[in-house]
Protein backbone atom coordinates (compact mmCIF):
# COMPACT_ATOMS: atom_id res chain seq x y z
CA UNK A 1 0.00 0.00 0.00
CA UNK A 2 1.13 3.48 -0.89
CA UNK A 3 0.59 6.55 1.17
CA UNK A 4 -1.18 9.22 -0.86
CA UNK A 5 -0.23 12.88 -0.44
CA UNK A 6 -3.20 15.23 -0.47
CA UNK A 7 -3.11 19.03 -0.28
CA UNK A 8 -6.49 20.00 1.15
CA UNK A 9 -8.04 23.41 0.51
CA UNK A 10 -11.00 23.90 2.91
CA UNK A 11 -13.87 26.42 2.64
CA UNK A 12 -14.07 26.11 -1.16
CA UNK A 13 -17.29 26.89 -3.03
CA UNK A 14 -17.55 23.19 -3.99
CA UNK A 15 -15.74 19.94 -3.33
CA UNK A 16 -13.60 18.89 -6.29
CA UNK A 17 -10.28 17.50 -7.43
CA UNK A 18 -8.09 20.23 -8.91
CA UNK A 19 -4.95 18.40 -10.04
CA UNK A 20 -1.38 17.95 -8.90
CA UNK A 21 0.42 20.45 -6.72
CA UNK A 22 4.01 19.30 -6.67
CA UNK A 23 3.76 15.66 -5.67
CA UNK A 24 0.41 15.99 -3.88
CA UNK A 25 -3.15 15.67 -5.14
CA UNK A 26 -4.89 19.02 -4.65
CA UNK A 27 -8.49 18.69 -3.49
CA UNK A 28 -10.84 21.53 -2.62
CA UNK A 29 -13.36 20.82 0.14
CA UNK A 30 -16.43 22.95 0.83
CA UNK A 31 -16.40 22.17 4.56
CA UNK A 32 -14.57 24.35 7.08
CA UNK A 33 -11.47 23.04 8.84
CA UNK A 34 -13.11 22.87 12.27
CA UNK A 35 -14.17 19.91 14.37
CA UNK A 36 -12.96 17.45 11.71
CA UNK A 37 -15.55 18.57 9.14
CA UNK A 38 -13.04 19.00 6.30
CA UNK A 39 -11.46 15.61 7.06
CA UNK A 40 -14.88 13.94 7.07
CA UNK A 41 -15.80 15.53 3.76
CA UNK A 42 -12.45 14.47 2.27
CA UNK A 43 -13.08 10.87 3.30
CA UNK A 44 -16.63 11.03 1.93
CA UNK A 45 -15.36 12.50 -1.37
CA UNK A 46 -12.71 9.78 -1.74
CA UNK A 47 -15.28 7.12 -0.78
CA UNK A 48 -17.63 8.26 -3.57
CA UNK A 49 -14.87 8.56 -6.17
CA UNK A 50 -13.22 5.21 -5.41
CA UNK A 51 -16.13 3.08 -4.15
CA UNK A 52 -13.94 2.23 -1.15
CA UNK A 53 -15.73 1.88 2.19
CA UNK A 54 -15.21 4.95 4.38
CA UNK A 55 -13.87 2.74 7.16
CA UNK A 56 -10.95 1.71 4.91
CA UNK A 57 -9.84 5.28 4.08
CA UNK A 58 -7.41 6.46 6.72
CA UNK A 59 -5.72 9.78 7.37
CA UNK A 60 -2.31 8.52 8.48
CA UNK A 61 -0.86 11.94 9.23
CA UNK A 62 -1.87 15.57 8.94
CA UNK A 63 -5.21 15.44 10.79
CA UNK A 64 -4.95 19.16 11.54
CA UNK A 65 -2.75 20.18 8.59
CA UNK A 66 -3.56 20.93 4.98
CA UNK A 67 -0.99 18.41 3.75
CA UNK A 68 -2.22 14.93 4.59
CA UNK A 69 -1.05 11.39 4.05
CA UNK A 70 -3.97 9.13 3.17
CA UNK A 71 -4.07 5.36 2.97
CA UNK A 72 -6.57 3.61 0.71
CA UNK A 73 -6.14 -0.17 0.43
CA UNK A 74 -5.25 -1.40 -3.06
CA UNK A 75 -4.82 2.13 -4.51
CA UNK A 76 -1.57 3.92 -5.21
CA UNK A 77 -1.33 7.68 -5.58
CA UNK A 78 -0.95 7.30 -9.35
CA UNK A 79 -4.05 5.09 -9.59
CA UNK A 80 -6.07 7.55 -7.50
CA UNK A 81 -4.84 10.47 -9.63
CA UNK A 82 -5.97 8.69 -12.82
CA UNK A 83 -9.34 7.88 -11.27
CA UNK A 84 -9.88 11.47 -10.12
CA UNK A 85 -8.84 12.83 -13.52
CA UNK A 86 -11.41 10.55 -15.19
CA UNK A 87 -14.19 11.85 -12.93
CA UNK A 88 -13.10 15.52 -12.93
CA UNK A 89 -15.96 17.90 -13.41
CA UNK A 90 -18.57 15.66 -11.78
CA UNK A 91 -20.54 17.54 -9.17
CA UNK A 92 -20.13 16.32 -5.61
Amino acid sequence: MDLIKVKLIPNAPKTEYIGLLGDALKIKISAPPIEGKANSELINFLHKKTNTPKSQITIVSGETARLKLIEIPSLTQLQLEKLLNNTRGEVF
